[in-house]
Parts: structure tokens; sequence; C-alpha cells
């Protein structure tokens, strides 16, 4: 599968800009890739004070391609980077070897 790491630095952010990010997510970002054609899935992991990452698995080459070649036009503009305050210091491309789901199930949810 087609993973694609978009993380942004927070060592220079807002004082609250972790409850911004997560508000952001519950309010916005979750509906928005919820159901989103060629995503097997998403996750927003943050680190306070060190950065915040969006995680996502695509079903194909095409279209982690297509998502990164329009995000990456735009990054300078998108919620994330107006949130911070900067541009992601990294768009990465990767494979994911291998995924599993635990005992307890996946939980899809806007907020944790």
């Amino acid at each position: 599968m087609r993973g694609l790491t978009v993380r942004w630095s927070l060592e220079d952010a807002p004082q609250d800009v972790v409850e911004q990010l997560a508000a952001y997510v519950e309010e916005t970002s979750h509906a928005r890739f919820t159901d989103h054609p060629g995503l097997r899935f998403k996750t927003w992991r943050i680190k306070p004070g060190q950065w915040f990452e969006g995680c996502y698995v695509f079903a194909t080459d095409e279209d982690r391609s297509d998502f990164q070649r329009t995000f990456s036009q735009g990054a300078a503009e998108s919620p994330g980077s107006q949130i911070v305050g900067s541009s992601p210091v990294l768009v990465e491309e990767c494979e994911i070897v291998a995924i599993a789901e635990g005992r307890e199930g996946f939980q899809s949810a806007a907020r944790y």
C-alpha cells in the first residue's frame, strides 16, 4: 500500500496550537477525509511542542500521486499551515508493509 506523511514543526507555533489543531481535525478535517476516494485511511498525530503530522494510506500509486501533487501545490495555504504558522517541513512517500487490527478493533473517531 502507498503511504504519505505530511509533517509540520511546532517549535515556533502559537501557544494554543495543540488545541487549535485538535479542534480543526474534529470539526473539519476528519469529515473531509472520511470516505475520501482512493484513501484507505488517515491518522493525525501530534507531539506537543515538536510536530503535527498527517499519515495517509492510499489504494494505488496514482491516488497517492494525485493527492500529493494537489496538496503540495497549496501546502503553504493549507489549513494545517495556517494554524501552525508555517508550511510542512516534510512531505514524504513511503510504503506500508503491513497493517494489523488488534483485538480491540479499529475505531474511527474525529477526536480521542
